[in-house]
């Protein structure tokens, strides 16, 4: 479930059916959908290529995001917290949320404690999301 940056979720339903767990799950942990970008129409639309279908989400639990945004403007750069989705050769869907312990980690914001801790917290949440989606 876990790689370097982040976790992993391969689901056999369907690139729809995945998206209605997520969304549910995400809004369970207190997560909201803010932005949803599909790579596979913006590859059409720019470049002309097919691609296989891709999401790539922002979202965020406005909890968190306050007090990460309280302690550290900066953090701002690395919200919201980023979630993919994908439609596999065979149909089944994979989904990958990265690790915002990791990503609050980075440069001097990884020195400051209560940020670490605001890390933690968001990954105790998504790491849930992505569990129960098994």
């Amino acid at each position: 479930m876990t790689n370097k940056i982040g976790f992993e979720v391969k689901l056999k339903d369907t690139y729809e059916e995945a998206m209605q767990k997520l969304t549910e799950s995400l809004k369970r942990e207190g997560f909201g959908i803010l932005t949803q970008i599909d790579v596979q129409k913006t590859l059409k639309d720019k470049l002309g290529v097919d691609f296989r279908r891709y999401a790539i989400l922002g979202v965020c639990n406005p909890s968190l995001a306050h007090r990460a945004l309280t302690r550290n403007p900066e953090a701002g750069l690395l919200l919201p917290c980023t979630v993919t989705m994908e439609t596999e050769a065979d149909g089944s869907t994979t989904i990958r949320i990265a690790d915002p312990e990791i990503m609050l980690n980075i440069g001097q914001m990884g020195k400051d404690e209560e940020l670490a801790n605001v890390g933690k917290d968001a990954r105790e949440k998504l790491l849930r999301v992505a569990q129960s989606l098994q």
